[in-house]
Formats: C-alpha cells, structure tokens, sequence
C-alpha cells in the first residue's frame, strides 16, 4: 500500500508539478510517470477538499496502472493525450462523486473525456466497522486495486 498523508507545513500546488508541454513531447515511458504523478498529485489534493481524510491509502503500483491504461486509450484520438479531459470520480457505498478534473494540455483542443472511477476497498478491516464508528474516527480512505475507466469522444469521426 502506498500513503498519501498530508503535510500541513508544506504549501502544494498541482500547476507545479504538471507542465505538460514537458512530457507529452517524449516517449511512452516518461508520459505515464508523469501522469501517474499527477493522479497522485490530484488524489492528495482531493482528500482535503472532497475525502476529509488525512491518509488515502493506495495499491501499489495503481497509479501507474491507471496511467498506463488512459495512455494505450489516448492513442487512438486525434492528439492523443493532449486532447483528453481527465475526470476522476470515488465510489463508495454505492455513492459516486467527482473529487477532480483537469485538462491535460490545456492548450490543445478537448477532443475526448475519461471517467476514471476509484473505488473503495470493501474486503479491509474498517468496512466493517459500525456506520456511528467510521464517523468519529475518520480513519483512512483505502482505495481497492479495481477501477473503471470510460472514455467518451467529443467529436463524430466522418468515416461513420
């Protein structure tokens, strides 16, 4: 499990760690790290404002699974990964909401949106606890290795 702790003494900004001029002109390899990366980047950004937690809990490795996915799905489009709108939702108890959205190249025209999907892990040991419980001790979110990524295109391709 990888965690996502906060750390109150430092000041994080996600403009700063993606530029993404900078990777998506170079290869395959250097592309999905920095879009796993970013993922990481927005899920710490998200447990403050949209998880209230202070650890998020991860499989190892999901992130750069994830990556490696959107980027086989953005192959087909247009521009690639510069043309996808990235939106990241977390299920769970049967509840889905959006905790972030970017545009990876905002300077490139949207020509297709993911729907990335986490969701939390019902096999831990703290799914189990009484509802009044998880309440006050807001303990760590622990996100299951299963996700679903969708893509939808915002365009009609005339070969059709």
């Amino acid at each position: 499990m990888e965690v996502l702790s906060i750390n109150n003494n430092q000041k994080y900004s996600i403009e700063e760690e993606w530029d993404a001029s900078e990777y998506l002109d170079s290869n395959a390899p250097a592309v999905i790290e920095a879009l796993s990366k970013r993922l990481e980047a927005e899920l710490k950004d998200a447990k403050n404002t949209h998880l209230m937690v202070e650890e998020v809990l991860l499989p190892n490795g999901l992130t750069r699974r994830i990556a490696q996915d959107i980027f086989k799905r953005a192959d087909n489009e247009p521009y690639g990964l510069r043309g996808c709108i990235l939106k990241i939702n977390f299920e769970t108890e049967g509840v889905t909401r959006k905790i972030s959205a970017f545009h990876c190249d905002p300077t490139t025209p949207a020509t297709f949106e993911i729907y990335l999907t986490l969701k939390q892990n019902t096999a831990s040991w703290n799914h189990f606890l009484p509802q009044f419980l998880k309440k006050i001790t807001s303990g760590p979110v622990i996100i299951s290795p299963d996700y679903q990524v969708e893509l939808k295109k915002l365009y009609r391709s005339s070969l059709y």
